[in-house]
């Protein structure tokens, strides 16, 4: 790709993102934040007004002073000229807090919605993103997209009108006072200023762009490398994660030193030409006093422009370039806002109605990649209240067939349907709503026990939760911790062993009392007592219930209604515990092998 067409591309995806953001300025529907907005814009208005009004103060009170004749812009006197020029810039300090007070709640609101409406994204992205997602690198995208819309929408409301406004008074001011010469360097002055800026700013964006890829990387090594910290620990791995770590930020420190001394070459080329227009106006005004055509206040009014005219333009320089690399931060989440979802509601789609809690799957074909099917034609179905135990090896398909019931996947082929309802048609609240799950490895917030468990139902009270945790098993031994219910588990529940990990995992699937309950492995991680007692737990949570069951190890499903056996995605056996020990087919021999491994 040309350099071009890449600018081009640039610029197509910078005003993308200014079309996106604009809205919020106007949000329609809110006449409060519009009206705050138009008081913003008034109290700006009267900035820059006053602001071009100072120096003529100033002046007339040089002239004052000096006796030089020149015609004074009130009839004050030096003193009540000085005042005046105090006030005029304590107005201006006044006008332009007044506007950052009223702004301040349109664009921290406009902060927050969008930060919302990206973190509602993600969650809405199906689980074929997330488990391709790094989570360093997205937390980073999310962090400089957010800040980056704070900034532009400041500066694209505040900065480039109204600086264009003053330096058209300003040029009004300096042609009417003195002649178009004067006008013709301000000119060429704004004009080389303005092309430097802008072509010198297109090329730091490029830098800028290696560096946020760098500390996308960085940041991404870093979360990995903590969040597999026993992992870290176990191969002693340390130094090699420092050094990977190390590699990422050394790749970062040369972008950032890029970015430093292309800064310094665009902060000394803007002062390089904004100096020499300065010099150049000032030695015509100096020659004019000099020649009687101007006075000394004239001349120190042409320095005080000046100086106000430098501001504004360093001003410029910099919200050129902060706009463009915020937009270059910003366009990686609207990139990420435009990640469409796998898995979507159909319009108008009506919520799950729970009858029976029948779950059928109907010739259900899936596939994760084209080439490698991983069910290959599925059908059988589940009666309301039934327990459904599904076994095989590892790959057969167990989990996928779990994760098409919650509907993280839909099927490539055939139908899963529940009470006659095919999942694609009713809305995913709903469907989430009617299941329960205990998964093989379960995850917890780093919060306490008592947040972890309520996460199964929002409105649960002290005693629900005490209830869902003495099903499970986990009751006494929370309420022996010093703190009890408010022990907080640490990141990912690390600070808790396997088994208590689980047992807080079925509380919080008891607590939201769903009508199909799946359980992945769900006692995976349970010594052999313990597994007996939860064992008797889930059965009694089961009653009444859909209970489907993904399970290893067969001792915990011999109680199951109906078994069926996966191999590679296709079902070899179906039946009962005792139906299949009789046919001394596949199911029997993993239950010979099962009973030999525990018996030795």
């Amino acid at each position: 790709m040309t350099d071009a067409s890449t600018a081009a591309q640039d610029r197509r995806a910078g005003l993308r993102v200014i079309r996106d953001v604009a809205p919020y300025l106007w949000p329609p529907g809110e006449p409060n934040i519009r009206m705050r907005v138009a008081l913003a814009m008034a109290a700006l208005i009267c900035t820059k007004l006053v602001a071009v009004v100072t120096p003529l103060f100033y002046k007339s009170a040089v002239d004052a002073l000096a006796k030089d004749g020149g015609v004074p812009i009130l009839a004050l006197g030096a003193v009540g000229l000085t005042l005046a020029y105090g006030l005029s810039r304590l107005m201006q300090v006044g006008f332009e807090q007044l506007r950052d007070l009223l702004f301040a709640r349109v664009s921290q609101q406009a902060l927050r919605r969008l930060a919302l409406r990206t973190f509602r994204h993600i969650h809405a992205l199906s689980l074929r993103y997330h488990v391709t997602r790094r989570t360093g690198a997205l937390s980073r995208v999310m962090d400089r997209g957010v800040k980056g819309v704070a900034f532009l929408l400041r500066f694209l409301l505040f900065s480039i009108g109204p600086l264009v406004l003053e330096l058209v008074l300003i040029c009004a001011i300096i042609v009417g006072v003195f002649d178009w010469r004067f006008l013709v360097v301000l000119v060429g002055t704004f004009g080389a200023y303005v092309w430097f800026t802008f072509a010198v700013t297109e090329w730091r964006v490029k830098i800028r762009k290696v560096m946020n890829d760098q500390d996308n990387e960085a940041s991404q090594r870093a979360i990995d490398s903590l969040l597999n910290f026993e992992t870290v620990k176990y191969f002693g791995a340390e130094r090699r994660e420092a050094d990977r770590y190390d590699q990422a930020m050394a790749g970062y420190e040369e972008a950032a030193i890029r970015t430093a001394y292309s800064l310094s070459a665009i902060n000394a080329g803007q002062a390089l030409i904004i100096n020499a227009g300065l010099v150049t106006v000032m030695v015509m005004a100096a020659r004019g006093v000099e020649a009687g055509t101007y006075t000394v206040g004239d001349f120190v009014m042409v320095n005080a422009y000046m100086m106000q005219i430098i501001g504004p333009l360093n001003f410029l320089g910099f919200v050129y370039r902060e706009i463009r690399q915020a937009l270059v931060d910003m366009g990686q989440m609207f990139d990420l806002l435009e990640q469409p979802s796998e898995i979507t509601d159909k319009p108008g789609a009506p919520p799950l109605v729970i009858r029976d809690g029948r779950i059928e799957l109907q010739d259900v074909h899936f596939h994760y990649e084209p080439e490698r099917e991983i069910l290959k034609g599925v059908s059988f179905a589940v009666e309301g209240g039934r327990t459904m135990a599904i076994v095989g090896a590892t790959g057969s398909g167990k989990s996928t067939l779990g994760r098409l019931l919650f509907r993280f996947y839909d099927v490539t082929g055939g139908a899963l349907r529940i009470d006659g309802q095919d999942l694609r048609d009713v809305t995913q609240d709903s469907l989430h709503a009617a299941i329960g799950v205990v998964p093989q490895d379960t995850v917890l917030f780093n919060d306490t026990i008592r947040y972890n468990i309520a996460y199964g139902r929002a409105d649960a009270t002290q005693a629900d939760i005490e209830a869902a945790a003495r099903a499970a098993q986990i009751h006494d031994f929370v309420q022996g911790l010093p703190e009890g219910y408010d022990t907080r588990v640490g990141e990912r529940g690390l600070k808790l062993s396997g088994g208590e990990k689980q047992r807080v995992g079925i509380a919080r699937a008891l607590l939201k009392n769903p009508p199909i309950l799946l359980l992945d492995e769900a006692t995976s991680a349970l010594d052999t007592d313990t597994e007996q007692e939860i064992k008797g737990a889930l059965r009694r949570a089961g009653e009444g219930r859909t209970v489907v069951t993904i399970a290893h190890r067969l001792s915990t499903i011999a109680e199951a209604d109906r078994i069926i056996v996966l191999e590679q995605g296709e079902i070899v056996e179906q039946g009962t515990h005792a139906d299949l020990l009789a046919r001394r087919g596949r199911y029997a021999q993993l239950w010979d092998r099962q009973q030999a491994e525990d018996a030795a």
